[in-house]
């Protein structure tokens, strides 16, 4: 991954648990700073903090369009597309971080 690439993502509490997503063109960043509760709001009361499904954008048009629509999808779609890439609700931050 590219530094300042533009990323939709997806946190979870647990498996199945409190999802919440977010846009930024820093992923790493951004998780690390979800993770050690650094942004106050809904991650941080929720205790949301799995890096659990991410995809990559050319633009950060492109990736706020997704982010809505991935906002406005039904929960078990959602939970479908975290299944078909990390069907065992793997947190994917430590192999982002290694990858730098």
């Amino acid at each position: 991954m590219r530094s300042r690439e533009p990323c939709v993502y997806m946190l979870a509490s647990r498996r199945n648990g409190t999802l919440y997503i977010g846009v930024t063109t820093d992923l790493p960043d951004r998780v690390w700073q979800h993770r050690n509760d650094l942004v106050a709001g809904f991650t941080r009361h929720y205790r949301v903090h799995r890096l659990v499904w991410f995809e990559s954008h050319a633009t950060m048009e492109s990736a706020i369009a997704r982010e809505k629509t991935l906002k406005n999808w039904k929960r078990a779609w959602k939970l479908q597309l975290i299944e078909e890439t990390n069907p065992y609700w793997r947190d994917l931050y430590p192999d982002l971080v290694s990858r730098l």
